[in-house]
């Protein structure tokens, strides 16, 4: 068996026609869906990029792996394995075309081979899936002989959403540069206005609609839809697609501009946590199979560990020292599994300091310090009957916000104490890219 493991960066499941989304932003992607398992219910319990990729790489929660922000100082331990490392020890050829070595070094752990093509680029995201795939190809071409785990990364649809005009088709507006449409105005006075002004914004002409943005975000799915289907392409005229198990994911979602944030991922709301999965494996998963099953980041590493075959998960398993947080999926992929829940518990450590809790049908986020968004610091939302996540039930329903915040620092109490740790680590480690509010200065009025 071989393994490719597809992360689109910044993918919201929501986005996706094949979860629902009535814009046809991704027919290969949903092509791939029905040819295997999606599961309908799949979540990002650390947020952003370094974390989410250390949860999937180590089967860990971020409490436990101890990596709750993106560019933090703290760093993974030596003794923590990482996926790569697990399956060149069972026996696979490992190769990455990915750019996450920039980011942090345990990104890169046990691949033989790291493909970074993104070095021709001074921003490293703006690598197009055509690049990506212009490395990916070739090498599976070359691989196709061995037993192999490939890791591809792409990086579309992240900001800045610049997809070639071939794929600007997404905007249902009017005017999307109207002067009378003031929806962009409150992003003026937050550090994103600054970063994106002059790398993009100035690329689109004078835009004032929010849903013009939003529409070049589908935009890039439709691009990188593109990209996979090549790919899976190249799987069959290698010959290999019928021996290979694809993965699909994204390592986080994107908020749109609800909630005060303008086209970033961070935030413990459903458009961000709530990530795509689908797995494909010819003769192994069922066609057309929906997953209701409760699945996380940490449940990656033990499902693909238990794929692999019984000798090489002994070499394995003398090397796991340590119990994983993740389960193994594969059980729920014979029918879909019944429809159990497994309570989520979510981090953020980057733009904002926040712990969250999320049910089947509730969920309760706690700051750790005020943010910058004006949000107070517990909320409570009904997500059955508020999905979108707008409705704060904390004064309503008091009796259940404590019961749920009872829990949830019940949960991260326990879970310090089995990692021999006293400090949580949201409060310990400060946020990283949330100091830009400290020294932003908002735009002058006109």
């Amino acid at each position: 068996m071989n393994i490719l493991l597809i992360n689109i960066d910044t993918l919201r499941a929501d986005h996706l026609h094949c979860y629902g989304y009535p814009k046809p932003t991704s027919p290969a992607i949903d092509h791939l869906a029905s040819e295997g398992a999606l599961f309908k219910r799949c979540f990002a319990p650390g947020i952003p990029t370094t974390p989410a990729h250390t949860t999937l790489y180590t089967g860990l929660h971020p409490i436990q792996h101890n990596i709750v922000s993106h560019g933090g100082s703290a760093e993974l331990d030596h003794k923590c394995l990482v996926l790569p490392q697990l399956l060149q020890e069972a026996g696979l050829t490992t190769c990455a075309v990915d750019n996450l070595y920039d980011i942090k070094p345990w990104l890169a752990r046990g691949y033989e081979f790291y493909i970074n093509p993104s070095f021709h680029h001074r921003m490293r995201l703006l690598i197009s899936c055509e690049e990506v795939n212009r490395r990916a190809i070739p090498w599976i071409k070359q691989h196709a002989n061995e037993t192999f785990f490939l890791f591809v990364h792409y990086w579309e649809p992240h900001t800045p959403y610049l997809p070639p005009m071939r794929y600007r088709n997404f905007y249902n507006g009017g005017d999307p540069f109207n002067p009378s449409n003031h929806g962009l105005e409150p992003m003026k006075r937050q550090p994103f206005w600054k970063m994106w002004e002059d790398t993009w914004f100035r690329k689109l002409g004078p835009v004032t609609d929010p849903e013009f943005i939003a529409s070049l975000y589908d935009g890039e799915i439709r691009h990188v839809d593109d990209g996979i289907a090549e790919l899976m392409e190249a799987l069959d005229q290698a010959g290999i697609a019928e021996e290979t198990l694809v993965i699909l994911l994204s390592d986080h979602g994107e908020m749109m501009y609800r909630h005060d944030i303008f086209f970033d991922h961070h935030g413990l709301y459903e458009d961000n946590v709530h990530v795509p999965l689908m797995m494909r494996w010819p003769g192994h998963i069922k066609p057309g199979l929906r997953v209701t099953v409760g699945a996380q980041h940490l449940d990656i590493l033990p499902t693909l560990l238990n794929r692999i075959s019984e000798e090489a998960r002994e070499r394995v398993n003398r090397r796991l020292t340590y119990p994983l947080d993740g389960i193994d999926l594969w059980p729920y992929l014979s029918d879909g599994g019944a429809a159990e829940w497994r309570d989520v518990v979510l981090c953020e450590n980057t733009w904002q300091s926040k712990w969250g809790l999320r049910t089947e049908s509730q969920k309760l986020i706690l700051s750790r310090e005020p943010d910058h968004h004006g949000m107070p610091m517990r909320e409570l939302y009904d997500l059955k009957a508020d999905p979108g996540e707008e409705h704060n039930l904390v004064e309503e329903q008091p009796e259940r916000a404590a019961m749920l915040e009872a829990r949830l620092e019940g949960w991260i109490a326990s879970e310090l104490k089995r990692g021999g740790k006293t400090a949580d680590p949201l409060v310990t480690q400060p946020i990283t890219l949330g100091q830009r509010w400290l020294t932003f200065q908002p735009a002058a009025a006109n």
